[in-house]
């Protein structure tokens, strides 16, 4: 048998493996990328934690933010319904006061007529009286005067007492 460059290739290799073997390589290799999948399980399994946790972070978040809306729609609800209550309050008071003013100034008007008329009747009778006492001045004798003013005095009373 020839011993050629391949043979010496092969026993080499043998050598090489078997050296390997000896020094534990595969095994020491075999550990290392053990402990990388520990290590990338490790991160795998907290990962999946973290993203739990922010599931249900962000479901709580959700839920808060579905109640503040919900309270932000309550809260517009009821200004609204306020406001609307308050216009229709402001109204009424509105139309109440103006019906006070109104009644008041048609009292007032009453009130100035009233007088007027009262005046009027009084200027009047003053100028009836002095018309009067100036006719019967003029034209009767001192007795039938003095009678026909006591006539005409209590006919004034009469009159004025209406």
């Amino acid at each position: 048998m020839a011993i050629d460059a391949t043979f010496w290739v092969a026993v080499s290799f043998f050598i090489f493996i078997g050296g390997l073997v000896y020094l534990k390589i595969p095994q020491k290799v075999s550990n290392i990328l053990s402990d990388q999948i520990l290590d990338i399980k490790k991160e795998i399994d907290e990962s999946e934690k973290l993203r739990a946790e922010a599931k249900t972070l962000l479901a709580n978040s959700q839920k808060k933010l579905d109640e503040v809306n919900n309270l932000k729609k309550e809260i517009l609800e009821q200004a609204k319904k306020d406001s609307e209550m308050l216009v229709i309050e402001i109204n009424e008071k509105f139309y109440k006061s103006s019906e006070i003013k109104k009644k008041l100034a048609e009292n007032k008007i009453i009130q100035m007529k009233e007088n007027a008329i009262k005046e009027i009747k009084n200027i009047s009778a003053k100028i009836a009286i002095e018309s009067v006492i100036r006719i019967i001045n003029t034209s009767i004798d001192k007795s039938k005067l003095d009678k026909i003013f006591e006539q005409n005095l209590e006919e004034a009373k009469t009159a004025f007492k209406k």
